[in-house]
């Protein structure tokens, strides 16, 4: 291994583990209060993040006893939608369907968390502002400023970028950190974990 790689190796740790250091507590708490509050909860994400929204719609049902849903699961849904109506809807049909309502929840993994000037993640956008409309608890777990995802709220866990040039990096494994965070919490877990209970 060359000095350059060892070097490149521990910076990163070094900077995973400041940030997770500097996570706002206080944001954690409210998503976790959101959490408890929630009938249904829909978990949203693009790229890495819709498999961040796989894996945590497994966890909050199975270990969290929540009943929850992420659009991009269903692959055929999501194509026919997106061949049809288009990238920006594809959310919003998705929770019109569901009749999305002031009982259930959004929960958003994003890394910048949807510009609708720049075009980036419209889709996130257009579900928040739909959520919004029909008093659904909105929820995010987003990276850098936290884009329209942060600003459109009731709780939101932004990952402080601390090198620039891994802010996708960094923020998609801090979901994988705050989601198991949050179905272990005592307030949420519900159910034990295999591992945990084999001696």
């Amino acid at each position: 291994m060359t000095d350059s790689q060892e070097n490149f190796i521990r910076n990163y740790l070094e900077e995973t583990a400041k940030i997770v250091e500097i996570l706002d507590i206080n944001q954690i708490l409210k998503v976790s209060e959101g959490l408890k509050r929630v009938k249904r909860l829909f978990i949203l994400g693009v790229g890495g993040s819709a498999g961040t929204a796989s894996h945590a719609v497994n966890d909050f049902r199975k270990i969290a006893g929540i009943e929850a849903y992420a659009p991009t699961d269903n692959v055929s849904e999501l194509t026919a939608r997106v061949n049809d109506d288009g990238w920006e809807s594809v959310f919003v049909d998705w929770l019109r369907t569901s009749r999305l309502s002031s009982d259930d929840g959004l929960l958003i993994f994003s890394v910048g968390g949807g510009d609708e000037k720049k075009n980036i993640s419209v889709n996130l956008v257009r579900a928040v502002q739909y959520a919004k409309s029909v008093g659904a608890r909105i929820m995010g777990v987003v990276g850098r400023d936290g884009g329209f995802v942060a600003k459109n709220t009731d709780a939101c866990i932004i990952v402080p970028v601390l090198n620039c040039d891994a802010i996708t990096a960094h923020t998609e494994e801090t979901h994988a950190i705050i989601l198991h965070l949050l179905v272990s919490s005592p307030d949420v877990k519900k159910f034990g974990t295999k591992w945990e209970s084999t001696k």
